[in-house]
């Protein structure tokens, strides 16, 4: 006889999900079930999945499932997401799924994202912005977390400039290796509360997240001294559950991240700019060189700065190029589906 339980998936890996069983959303109240819950096990999807081309569950998800007397699970129903990262669907992402997904879901269900960049070579405001953006348009909260801070002269500076940049975010800088301003990143690990990882590789995720464990959760790579870049620690998505009850997710390929649609999340991250356009005294102002515009009036008199100007308007031609490419990623699986029919494949 086969037991209902709800459960949450803390990592996968290709077609095969372990799920920690008894979990689910702080909103709602779960039964506990002797001898299940608290316990990992591994499960497999049901054929609904497959046959109804339902999106399959992610990192962070919370579900239910039917575990048999074995011990083997399957999962049924994948529960309504709190907040999610998205990015653009390549087609063929997984076996059997449906391919004209315009995106699919990476990780869902976090509560902070800590955006990791390194105060070295990897230090780029553009990327930090971009990752606030995406942040924000998910609903979660950024943290910008400046690591490595044991390797810059300049600490104080990339703070403000990171802070100025990116004035919706909270910015700690710390280092691993001397402990400088962890304490200020522990005060992040409520109990309950799920953070995702976000950052290039080499920047110091899986040094950070086994200092803040106080133990080896993941392999640690060196980096290349010329370009301060690094190997991909992290192969798989999964969920770690610190001793303190926080929930931290370890993401690989989170770069691949692209802003689609992110125009809601891109105007709560540059709100001071976006405020300037109704300003303005016409309604389809270019910014460029009409008169009575309050955008180049505010970078006449220096209360708007061009470096923020600038990056505002690269991440919004991003997302405005984002959204052509998914129509176009929509019109060819389309055309695609209708010649598959035909029999021309």
């Amino acid at each position: 006889m086969n037991t209902t339980i709800t459960a949450r998936v803390i990592c996968v890996q290709k077609n095969l999900y372990s799920i920690l069983c008894g979990e689910m959303p702080a909103d709602m109240h779960a039964e506990s079930v002797p001898g299940i819950s608290g316990s990992i096990i591994d499960a497999k999807l049901k054929g609904k999945f497959y046959n109804l081309q339902l999106e399959p569950p992610v990192v962070g998800d919370y579900v239910t499932a039917e575990i048999n007397e074995y011990g083997d699970g399957l999962i049924s129903e994948v529960l309504p997401r709190k907040t999610v990262f998205k990015r653009p669907n390549r087609s063929g992402h997984a076996e059997a799924f449906v391919k004209n997904l315009l995106e699919e879901t990476v990780v869902s269900n976090f509560d902070y994202v800590f955006i990791v960049t390194s105060l070295n070579q990897n230090y780029n405001e553009n990327r930090i912005a971009r990752f606030v953006t995406l942040t924000l348009q998910a609903g979660a909260k950024p943290v910008v977390i400046l690591s490595k801070a044991d390797l810059s002269d300049d600490v104080d500076l990339k703070v403000e400039i990171t802070k100025a940049v990116c004035e919706k975010a909270d910015v700690i800088a710390c280092s691993s290796k001397t402990g400088f301003g962890l304490d200020t990143v522990r005060a992040y690990l409520e109990p309950g509360k799920t953070i995702a990882l976000l950052g290039s590789s080499g920047v110091g995720k899986s040094t950070l997240l086994n200092t803040l464990s106080g133990q080896d959760l993941m392999k640690v790579n060196a980096i290349r001294d010329e370009d301060g870049k690094g190997r991909h620690t992290t192969t798989y998505r999964q969920l770690f559950q610190l001793s303190c009850g926080t929930w931290i997710m370890d993401t690989p390929g989170m770069r691949e991240l692209g802003i689609i649609d992110a125009e809601e999340g891109l105007e709560e991250a540059f709100s001071d700019v976006t405020s300037l356009f109704s300003q303005c005294k016409f309604s389809d102002c270019s910014h460029t060189n009409e008169p009575g515009c309050a955008v180049l009036a505010a970078l006449a008199d220096g209360t708007l700065s061009f470096e923020r100007w600038e990056m505002y308007a690269k991440l919004h031609t991003e997302s405005e190029w984002g959204k052509e490419k998914m129509k176009a990623i929509a019109r060819f699986s389309r055309n695609l589906d209708k010649r598959v029919r035909r029999g021309e494949y």
